[in-house]
């Protein structure tokens, strides 16, 4: 397991870009306001990368006014005189919101890659459970409780009764039917009015999911690991859930 990095607070995301803004004041006879405006645009990033979105936002934002009341002629107003000054202050501005767009997508990418990973984990844990000849029991509960954190659900239980025609179907494929029409499940999230049947492969039961608390939208992806989870279900060799 890894241990996820806390994201910076948003008060960061103010006082970062001013303190460095104030510190430079120290500096500004002897650097050129561009000089200056790199620099804050490096807290940005930094503030960018440790934060969401709302955070980036922020310190471009403030970034860009500390420049321009602290850095620029006249100082400690919100005026700018020289043109190449102006110039400074929108691309800064700009820069920060474009790296904080940038360091939300790669963020997005490390976070599906985890996840990826984590799937794969969990498959590879249910095949070695069931490779070693446990008890069906056994197996049934770990890889109930692995469905159930894929899809973040509110429960999955095994059941070994006949499916239901009238219950919603987790397929093979990672669609969901119900009533004989494909569940939109990006749209309209999992059904949350009676529990989504994901049959095991031999035929001799199927999981039933949980999801009534609130509205579910698992990606085809996971529900094709939540597949192939179920997959490594064998009920019907002879070995009993009791």
């Amino acid at each position: 397991m890894t241990t996820a990095i806390r994201p910076l607070p948003l008060g960061w995301a103010v006082l970062l870009p001013l303190g460095v803004a104030a510190a430079l004041i120290l500096l500004r006879s002897v650097l050129a306001s561009t000089s200056m405006a790199l620099i804050l645009v490096l807290v940005v990033v930094a503030v960018a990368i440790r934060g969401d979105r709302a955070a980036g936002v922020t310190a471009a934002v403030v970034a860009a006014a500390a420049f321009d009341f602290l850095l620029t002629e006249p100082y400690l107003s919100f005026t700018i005189r020289s043109a190449g000054d102006i110039e400074a202050a929108v691309l800064l501005f700009l820069v920060g919101i474009a790296v904080t767009e940038v360091a939300q997508w790669a963020r997005r990418e490390l976070d599906r890659a985890a996840r990826r990973a984590a799937y794969l984990a969990g498959v590879a844990e249910a095949v070695r459970i069931a490779s070693e000849g446990r008890g069906a029991s056994e197996v049934v509960e770990v890889v109930g409780r692995m469905i159930a954190e894929v899809l973040d659900l509110d429960g999955c239980r095994f059941s070994d009764a006949p499916p239901r025609p009238d219950r919603p179907r987790l397929c093979d494929d990672g669609i969901v039917t119900w009533r004989g029409q494909m569940v939109d499940i990006e749209h309209a999230g999992l059904p949350t009015m009676d529990v989504v049947e994901l049959p095991v492969r031999d035929g001799s039961g199927a999981f039933l999911l949980t999801s009534s608390t609130r509205v579910r939208r698992p990606s085809l992806e996971q529900r094709q690991v939540a597949v192939t989870l179920a997959s490594q279900v064998r009920v019907g060799d002879g070995r009993s859930l009791r």
